[in-house]
């Protein structure tokens, strides 16, 4: 009995000096510096955990992260003990939530975020809505250190201390400290935060070049200093270069070669902006049935452009502004929600001119992406939004559900002079993807097998009832004598499916089993496109095209001025696309930092290949970067007033 009492006690006396030694060391320097290992360890963790960065982990990235991180640390130490301890307890915990913000942005826009996205909160209810379906179990590595310092206070068996009298030992050690942030911050960490800014179009390589942390430091600089981004300052000297550029297309590119100009002049015009809806679901089939059969339908029957892609990995909004204005959209939404009282030449004035009754429709409220402003600024004589519609009843994923928008649309057409033109935006298969509102799902008639239940499911199952209610878009024009002879555009927004979801690559590997990256690169910015003209049948367009395209193709359909436009006409010659994050699509080629064979997805060797083979993809590069010059500054400045 007395022997227990001993052990015991030994015990007890063991167990105070482990508690001892872990709340001095908890209390010591060599928290932070422990907490700064941690934190490194997390930052490789999420280069590996982002695709694209991970192809760049190199020596010079895992160098320029770990002197951000022991400038961080060398600031902490330069604060007393108590104050020490907690601001590396809140320094984990910032960064922590920063680099999980980061990889949860990356999966659902392929892009990191971006402090710009600070004056979008109001919009942040269709990421917030997709985070669910976004968050990995591995995310939690990034807070089991936090959650156990944290249940460890909470226990007291890790206590603060409080402020002690330093002696002159740790005084010069935080002097020295002190010294070495600085030293740090102004030489090192300005390198990275410089290299991250020397590519502001591309994310990517801004983290690649300058770390997360250079990246974001650089971010936000550029947002302070936004108008020293835009290369044009005054009206006359972007117009000269706009003009030269133009002059360059129309020599190179500007031959059409079909016979088509003046075609649709005093025809019905509907653009149908389509949610999500990527090409690879086009034509396709699940456990036997297809899964876009209406869609099939009009593609088949009409022009089909095989090689759309969307102009930025972004959203729906950038979407709407690079069609109705020909330009790049400041990325994020940006352009709606920041330069939305910018003067554009934008479609419905040029539809206008020409004595068409503009109108524009969406199944949401006016504030939501700032569009009861936004289309105010534009000719629109008709904006129809949510509330200007009387059945509201059926709400799928919080907007009118495709099918009410549609009849109700048809009827609101029936109303205006003619000819009209009319751009429509369906919103059903928005992210989320789980039609949640919608009243019968037989109106889903796909079965998804092994897919059910899934990110990718829930996708194909809302694309499905989108396609439901596009062929009930069809009919209603039909049986209001406004299908014959009226021009219909119809085209994905964005990309519904993160670049590297599995059930996609899956899904895709069915069809095309050599699947390489450059395949699933294009895929994630391809999106479906078709176009109505009566008398033309069966016709399908390969070369690249994008939304800046949409604008001066009807001004090319219609004999109208669409003004300052960086598109062109899709019918002509051109044989790239430019995106606003600087990659770069050819009818052979596909740029990310690298060029790369679109056939077969391998790498360029530009030593290797001819002159004038190389000579064509400089010029290429060259005219992405004027387009994205004159864009941008057209936004910064509003040049176009």
């Amino acid at each position: 009995m007395e022997n227990k009492k001993i052990v015991n006690k030994e015990i007890k006396i063991n167990k105070e000096k482990i508690l001892e030694i872990v709340n001095k060391f908890f209390n010591s320097i060599w928290f932070p510096i422990f907490i700064g290992v941690i934190l490194l360890l997390k930052t490789i963790f999420f280069y590996n955990d982002t695709i694209t960065i991970r192809e760049s982990i190199d020596k010079n990235l895992v160098f320029g992260t770990s002197i951000f991180i022991v400038t961080f640390i060398c600031i902490i130490c330069v604060l007393p003990n108590k104050a020490r301890t907690i601001s590396t307890i809140v320094l984990n915990l910032l960064l922590s939530i920063l680099l999980v913000s980061d990889n949860l942005y990356y999966t659902y826009s392929s892009s990191v975020l971006s402090i710009a996205q600070m004056t979008n909160l109001q919009y942040g209810e269709e990421i917030m809505g997709t985070i669910p379906m976004l968050v990995e179990f591995s995310q939690i590595l990034y807070f089991v250190d936090i959650i156990l310092i944290a249940l460890l206070l909470l226990t007291k068996i890790l206590k603060i201390e409080k402020k002690k009298k330093a002696n002159w030992k740790i005084n010069l050690l935080r002097i020295a400290s002190g010294i070495v942030a600085i030293y740090l911050f102004f030489t090192i960490d300005a390198k990275y935060v410089e290299q991250a800014g020397e590519d502001p179009y591309n994310k990517d390589t801004q983290v690649k070049k300058g770390t997360i942390y250079g990246y974001h430091i650089s971010d936000i600089e550029s947002l302070i200093n936004i108008k020293k981004s835009a290369k044009y300052d005054n009206k006359e000297e972007l117009l000269e270069d706009y003009e030269e550029l133009k002059a360059e297309y129309f020599e190179k590119y500007g031959k059409s070669n079909y016979n088509l100009e003046g075609i649709a002049k005093n025809k019905n015009v509907i653009i149908l902006q389509l949610e999500s809806i990527q090409e690879f679901v086009i034509n396709k089939t699940i456990n036997g049935k297809e899964i876009t059969p209406n869609l099939n339908k009009f593609i088949d029957e009409n022009i089909e452009f095989s090689n759309m892609f969307m102009q930025s990995y972004s959203t729906t909004a950038d979407s709407e502004f690079s069609a109705v204005t020909s330009l790049y959209p400041m990325e994020n939404g940006m352009s709606y929600s920041r330069y939305y009282s910018n003067k554009y030449d934008d479609i419905f004035t040029m539809f206008k001119n020409v004595g068409y009754d503009t109108s524009y429709m969406h199944g949401n409220y006016g504030y939501f992406w700032n569009r009861g402003n936004v289309y105010k600024s534009f000719e629109v004589n008709h904006l129809e939004l949510k509330d200007a519609f009387e059945d509201i009843s059926e709400n799928i994923m919080g907007y009118l559900s495709d099918e009410l928008l549609y009849k109700q649309a048809v009827e609101k057409l029936k109303t205006y002079d003619m000819p009209f033109f009319s751009f429509i935006v369906s919103a059903s298969s928005h992210t989320g993807f789980t039609l949640d509102g919608l009243e019968d799902r037989s109106k889903v008639n796909i079965d998804v097998g092994k897919y059910k239940g899934t990110f990718f499911g829930n996708y194909l199952e809302s694309v499905n009832y989108a396609d439901y209610a596009f062929g009930t878009f069809i009919e209603e024009l039909k049986k209001a004598n406004l299908y014959d002879d009226t021009i219909i555009l119809i085209y994905g927004d964005h990309n519904g499916i993160d670049m590297y979801n599995e059930e996609l690559l899956d899904f895709l590997k069915q069809t095309n089993p050599n699947l390489n990256d450059v395949d699933i690169k294009l895929n994630y910015i391809r999106v479906a496109c078709s176009m109505k003209i009566p008398g033309i049948k069966n016709l399908t367009i390969e070369k690249p095209v994008n939304k800046l395209d949409i604008e001066p193709t009807f001004e090319y359909l219609i004999n109208g001025q669409a003004g300052v436009s960086l598109g062109t006409n899709m019918f002509a010659r051109k044989d790239f696309v430019s995106l606003n994050n600087k990659r770069i699509v050819t009818s052979r080629y596909y740029y990310d930092e690298k060029w790369f064979r679109r056939i077969d997805g391998t790498e360029v060797d530009l030593e290797a290949i001819p002159e004038d083979e190389k000579e064509l993809l400089d010029e290429y590069y060259n005219y992405m970067e004027r387009e994205l010059d004159i864009s941008t500054s057209i936004s910064i400045n509003n040049l176009l007033k």
